[in-house]
């Protein structure tokens, strides 16, 4: 004998004229949720419900690339210079092939380092300290770098 779910036992005590606050102490959820079961299992059927809650959790798997591809991809990379991922795409359109920019970017970033992992927890120097009001001032700066404004 198989053991019953919330959502089917939950539609067995409404079947049989339990009351919904009743029903949600019973499983131990709220009477939202044993709503919201109820509404489901009206619409689809107890067996569909059922089918969707126990795989509502379970998550696809990631589709693999195939390691040609893997190796192709690669391959345009050193041919043209390190080329970035959109010209990796616009190659392998050329040859057919039709790939996402980020799945070419996963690619490159599982065989290469791409970038550095930053620099965390450094001394950045020494910070002042005031010893009267007003001494230090802390002020944040933006460069626009050749930025002209517009006058009217």
């Amino acid at each position: 004998m198989r053991a019953l779910t919330q959502p089917e036992l939950a539609w067995e005590l409404h079947r049989s004229g339990v009351k919904v606050p009743v029903i949600a102490q019973r499983v131990r959820k709220h009477r939202a949720t044993v709503y919201r079961w109820l509404k489901g299992i009206r619409l689809g059927g107890l067996r569909e419900f059922v089918e969707g809650y126990k795989g509502a959790k379970k998550r696809p798997r990631r589709r693999k690339v195939n390691p040609y591809i893997e190796g192709r991809v690669l391959t345009i990379r050193r041919r043209y210079h390190d080329c970035c991922g959109e010209e990796i795409v616009y190659w392998q359109k050329k040859g057919c092939i039709h790939l996402s920019r980020s799945t070419v970017y996963r690619i490159l970033n599982k065989h290469l380092r791409l970038r550095s992992k930053g620099r965390r927890n450094r001394a950045r120097g020494p910070v002042p300290t005031a010893k009267a009001p007003r001494e230090v001032i802390q002020m944040d700066t933006v460069d626009f770098g050749s930025f002209t404004p517009i006058l009217r």
